[in-house]
């Protein structure tokens, strides 16, 4: 449901929904921010309160957020915060248990090429989307080889290899072992050979099932 905040109540239901919904209370205490080079800085769901730092800190000029337009109180109030100090909010959703699309690669390619910087990208805990924009961004932006940027994708920003979100990993490994057969750039690989259905198939038809794996990301963790 859409946060009102142009009433008191309606402000403390957002306040309420950031801090207790959307688990905000943990982001307060770390917000996983990283340095990936070029301007460019990821982390988890920000606040208000850190963005106004980070924009006094780092100079911000861009946000891109890869949850998309949400309901919880702090998709609201982050949309106030960037208006209020000129920030561009740009929303461009990601998933964490489905490979990208191809549009979706193209778009984080031109999306990457024409923000302003220094930005920041984030996801809701800053591990799994995060990690995924994050390897196309050192890729795409910065020129790394895949299979050096996909250390993006570890368990140092809270990413882990099990469960549902490993078919991150499984995409990009997916085009390292193809193209270390037939050598091709990683977007010539995705227009040219990459199947997103097959290999969302195949992922599944591999993956041995991980129930505390699952578990633990669904419940515990409470990814998206």
């Amino acid at each position: 449901m859409p946060q009102n905040l142009t009433t008191r109540l309606g402000r403390l239901r957002a306040w309420l929904s950031m801090h207790l919904v959307d688990h905000g209370l943990v982001r307060a205490v770390y917000n996983n921010f990283h340095d990936l080079g070029g301007g460019m800085y990821r982390l988890s769901q920000p606040s208000p309160a850190q963005i106004r730092a980070y924009q006094r800190d780092l100079g911000i000029k861009t946000i891109v957020n890869l949850r998309g337009d949400h309901g919880y109180g702090s998709y609201a109030m982050e949309v106030e915060a960037c208006r209020a100090l000129g920030i561009r909010l740009v929303d461009h959703r990601m998933y964490s248990r489905q490979p990208p699309t191809v549009a979706v690669i193209d778009e984080t390619k031109a999306l990457f090429e024409s923000i302003e910087y220094p930005a920041l990208i984030h996801c809701k805990s800053g591990a799994d989307r995060a990690g995924l924009g994050a390897v196309l961004y050192r890729h795409f932006r910065l020129g790394e080889p895949i299979g050096q940027a996909v250390r993006e994708l570890s368990w140092r920003y809270g990413h882990f290899n099990f469960g549902k979100t490993a078919v991150l990993d499984y995409f990009f490994s997916r085009y390292i072992a193809e193209s270390a057969v037939e050598p091709m750039s990683f977007i010539d690989w995705v227009h040219t050979r990459y199947d997103k259905v097959a290999l969302h198939q195949d992922f599944h038809r591999l993956r041995k099932e991980n129930g505390i794996g699952d578990w633990i990301l669904d419940k515990v963790l409470h990814r998206e």
